[in-house]
């Protein structure tokens, strides 16, 4: 958002907050939170796609497994709620810490191979351990108490917990991109060899940014199975990895705003056409190569890309408005 003024940018937010605040008067609660956990998801993904250069095929075993640990831990020994997102983000961050430390050494579609390696083994895990309820799922989550202050029972108290938590990952996920620590992933996206011989210690960036990028994805997955009260097969399948690339892609890579404009775009078409049952799939299908062919950077990076060329544009025919000053 270059193109945006300090002003601009703090207008934006003021909106965004009331359209969250309002948007429950006129769409179904769950639907919104459905919407923000898959938003947060998605930007967790484009952290590590869009800003450093990490294809991940893997995300949904961070976002599955930290669903079944916040299940098993709120249901089974009656944890607290925060205690239960807690120990699944530490699940999800200490699984990509253990992925990481072997898929950044590659490079490419070799890195990508690995973490759908491990992806489909933390699958098979889920489906053969006895704690994770196998094709059953964990089933019939209870909403908790968080910090014995206030009850996720009530699904409007429930509403605000996960705006404030997608939130705060958002403002996380913009914090890291504009700090020195993000220009340095940008260097290593752009020209690894080159940050390199800067004297940057690449494969820890590249490390630490996957450990961030899990522990968000681990965030909506433990927010996920509050609100559905389920933990199942699905989370953790190949599926919602290829389904969160597909929202950042449609919305946007590099942008802070693609996840969620594309979340709204696909988790919209799975809800209100889900009726049509398999047409979904080829109405989405549709709808990526659309965008693939009009949008080449996304909805919103299309739009970023828009404003940015007719700034340029007002700028030349401003500057040969402008009278020449003739040398003395």
């Amino acid at each position: 958002m270059s193109f945006l003024s300090p002003r601009a940018n703090l207008a934006l937010l003021v909106a965004a907050i009331v359209c969250v605040a309002l948007a429950p008067l006129a769409v179904y609660p769950m639907f919104l939170m459905k919407l923000m956990c898959f938003a947060l998801l998605a930007a967790s993904v484009n952290l590590l796609v869009g800003y450093a250069g990490l294809l991940s095929f893997g995300h949904a075993m961070f976002y599955g497994a930290a669903g079944y640990v916040a299940a098993h831990t709120i249901k089974m020994w009656g944890w607290d709620g925060a205690a239960g997102i807690l120990a699944g983000v530490s699940t999800a961050a200490v699984l990509g810490l253990l992925t990481g430390l072997l898929a950044i050494r590659r490079q490419g579609i070799y890195f990508s191979m690995i973490t759908l390696a491990f992806a489909q083994l933390v699958y098979f895990v889920a489906l053969r351990m006895p704690f994770t309820g196998g094709e059953d799922g964990i089933q019939e989550v209870p909403r908790p108490m968080v910090l014995g202050l206030f009850s996720l029972a009530d699904t409007r108290v429930l509403y605000v917990f996960v705006a404030v938590m997608v939130g705060l990952g958002f403002w996380l996920i913009y914090r890291t991109v504009h700090s020195p620590f993000g220009q340095v992933l940008r260097a290593i996206r752009d020209s690894e060899p080159r940050a390199q011989s800067l004297g940057y210690r690449v494969l820890r960036y590249k490390l630490v940014a996957f450990v961030l990028s899990a522990a968000l994805a681990g965030l909506a997955g433990s927010l996920k199975v509050l609100v559905f009260q389920i933990a199942t097969l699905t989370d953790v399948h190949w599926a919602t990895s290829g389904e969160a690339l597909l929202i950042c892609i449609v919305g946007g890579i590099q942008t802070l705003l693609g996840p969620v404009v594309g979340a709204m775009v696909i988790v919209t078409m799975e809800n209100y056409l889900a009726s049509v049952a398999e047409w979904v799939l080829i109405i989405q299908g549709f709808v990526f190569v659309v965008v693939v062919m009009l949008f080449r950077k996304g909805i919103v990076g299309q739009f970023y890309a828009w404003m940015d060329s007719r700034r340029e544009r007002r700028a030349q025919a401003e500057s040969a408005l402008k009278p020449a000053h003739p040398t003395p």
